[in-house]
């Protein structure tokens, strides 16, 4: 998934938090890169760090350590207000909880609207976004009139519209019905095919069937990546090789002997 220039990049990312019982490490050592038009999911049971690593990625919440590059911006250098600016211009952060993405008091044509009187890069207009995600009936309608499958179909229209580079979604489709997910994943798709690069954590196997690239996390770590239907271990910066975790149960010891045959070019990882 990476390239000579990816669209995001994130680099030996930590993130530490301070609880009663002591300090947590939410995202530990990340190396990320997906590049422009891939829509990637990240993977991994819950509280192994998805919605952590995409708050930084989004320039939410700054890291304890590492760097996070949007089209070679790299967020975290940069002060809040100017950080602000690059966000809006460059990307779109979908909550998990619909309502999170809406303001209450705009109908579903003015939030489009408002995004495409500030932009000239539109993927697709506000009727055909609205048509496009089924949301033309509710054209005038506030976020309250809506159902939450209602409300998210809108944040990704909203998304369409404005002309984003990047859309990062923490489990968009969690609290649709089949027939809302679907249109949300054919907008996705849509947006791919256009050029934007989607980054998403999800559970949901309706996602995963559709997603070409998935990165799976384990305790704040990426433990493997597919691509194509194939799976890859991942070496980090520091030269450590996670294991998924399907094959833990070879190494009870957790320890294991590298084996490297230079004549074929092959290293094998043994157990114990």
């Amino acid at each position: 998934m990476s390239s000579a220039s990816p669209i995001i990049r994130c680099e030996s990312l930590l993130r530490l938090y301070d609880t009663v019982s002591g300090r947590v490490q939410a995202v530990r050592g990340v190396d990320l890169e997906v590049d422009a038009g891939v829509v990637a999911a990240i993977v991994g049971p819950s509280g192994c760090g998805k919605s952590s690593l995409l708050r930084m990625v989004s320039g939410i919440d700054p890291p304890t350590a590492g760097r996070v590059l949007i089209d070679g911006i790299d967020l975290y250098q940069l002060r809040e207000a100017r950080r602000a600016r690059v966000r809006g211009r460059l990307l779109t952060h979908v909550h998990q909880r619909p309502a999170d993405n809406l303001f209450a008091h705009l109908t579903a044509r003015h939030h489009l609207e408002r995004l495409e009187r500030r932009r000239d890069t539109a993927t697709i207009r506000t009727t055909e976004a609205l048509e496009h995600l089924g949301l033309t009936a509710l054209s005038d309608s506030v976020p309250h009139e809506m159902s939450g499958g209602e409300q998210q179909r809108l944040a990704f229209a909203a998304a369409l519209v404005a002309g984003h580079r990047v859309v990062i979604a923490d489990e968009p489709t969690s609290q649709l019905d089949s027939d809302s997910a679907t249109a949300v994943l054919e907008a996705v798709e849509r947006l791919a095919h256009s050029g934007v690069t989607v980054l998403l954590a999800t559970h949901d196997p309706r996602v995963l069937e559709r997603v070409g690239h998935i990165v799976a996390l384990r305790d704040g770590a990426v433990s493997s990546v597919s691509s194509a239907g194939e799976q890859w271990a991942v070496i980090d910066r520091s030269g450590r090789v996670q294991l998924p975790a399907e094959m833990l149960d070879r190494f009870p010891g957790r320890r294991a002997k590298l084996v490297w045959n230079t004549t074929d070019d092959i290293a094998e990882v043994r157990p114990q």
